[in-house]
């Protein structure tokens, strides 16, 4: 873990459970594409950029999660550098307990206030082309989290943040977070267009070839939504459609998959809404909802 992985000429990765890309702008000062899930990660980034007697001008990160951000505010610490991200994603950086607010829906209880789900709050700027390096673009990948952005550079690398999740991943734990379906499948369609030298997933190997991994995410988010309509046969609650999906998919609850899982159900409810596939009634002030 944390090992350095050169990729092409100017662009590394770091191994990380969130992978971290790193970009030669010269000789001696560097970028970072995301940061880390906490301090331990940014002072392992920072091992690996004294080891390379590297400068750490700016980090750019691609969403505002904790596990991506982790490292922002040690890393900026000790190097002053800047830290570049998108619009929405910005405001989460700088007030770190929106994240878990938003997840529960609420003002979080103590179980939700961890690093795995609110990282420390970090100096950031909005993202624009003119705080980009001439070597690389923005590129928006929405549907995973609000404003989320991946990363192309000249060498012919992209990195994908977490627009899409590993064959593993998706096995094993099936609904994996996800704010907007429609527009994460968009995306999803998008990443197949695309054409690149290598491919870097924040979840998932580097590859050549990312268009069949795309669509192994496409078809799982099809198989979710479709399997949600079936118990929907009938009128259910979200508490009751939850424990279904949970006890479906082999699924442990704890606080953490309750609103991970949970507002990523909430957001297949909306898609499907939105889709004329099903629709809410009350009744004795519960919500229900049914397939049409």
């Amino acid at each position: 873990m944390y090992e350095l992985n050169q990729v092409s000429e100017h662009c590394f990765y770091i191994q990380s459970p969130a992978k971290i890309g790193l970009v030669k702008l010269n000789g001696k000062e560097v970028c970072l594409i995301d940061s880390g899930n906490d301090k331990e990660a940014g002072k392992k980034v920072r091992q690996i950029l004294e080891n390379n007697n590297w400068n750490l001008k700016a980090i750019y990160n691609t969403h505002s999660n904790a596990d991506h951000i982790g490292g922002n505010k040690y890393l900026q610490s000790q190097t002053g550098c800047k830290i570049y991200v998108p619009t929405i994603e910005s405001a989460f950086i700088k007030t770190p307990v929106l994240e878990p607010s938003f997840l529960y829906g609420g003002f979080p209880f103590k179980d939700l206030t961890h690093k795995f789900l609110m990282a420390q709050e970090s100096d950031v700027e909005v993202l624009t082309e003119n705080n980009l390096p001439n070597s690389l673009k923005s590129t928006d990948l929405k549907g995973h989290f609000f404003d989320m952005v991946g990363y192309i550079h000249n060498d012919g690398v992209i990195f994908l943040a977490d627009c899409l999740s590993s064959k593993a991943i998706l096995d094993k734990y099936k609904i994996t977070f996800i704010y907007d379906v429609k527009a994460y499948i968009a995306t999803l369609e998008k990443v197949k267009q695309m054409d690149a030298k290598i491919f870097i997933p924040s979840h998932s190997d580097a590859t050549e070839n990312i268009k069949e991994l795309a669509q192994y995410n496409i078809d799982t988010i099809n198989e979710i939504a479709d399997l949600i309509v079936k118990f929907l046969n009938g009128p259910m609650t979200f508490e009751k459609l939850l424990k279904s999906l949970f006890d479906y998919y082999k699924l442990q609850m704890t606080p953490e998959q309750y609103v991970l899982v949970g507002s990523t159900v909430r957001s297949y409810l909306s898609y499907l809404k939105n889709d004329r596939r099903i629709e809410f009634l009350f009744i004795e002030n519960e919500m229900y909802w049914r397939a049409l």
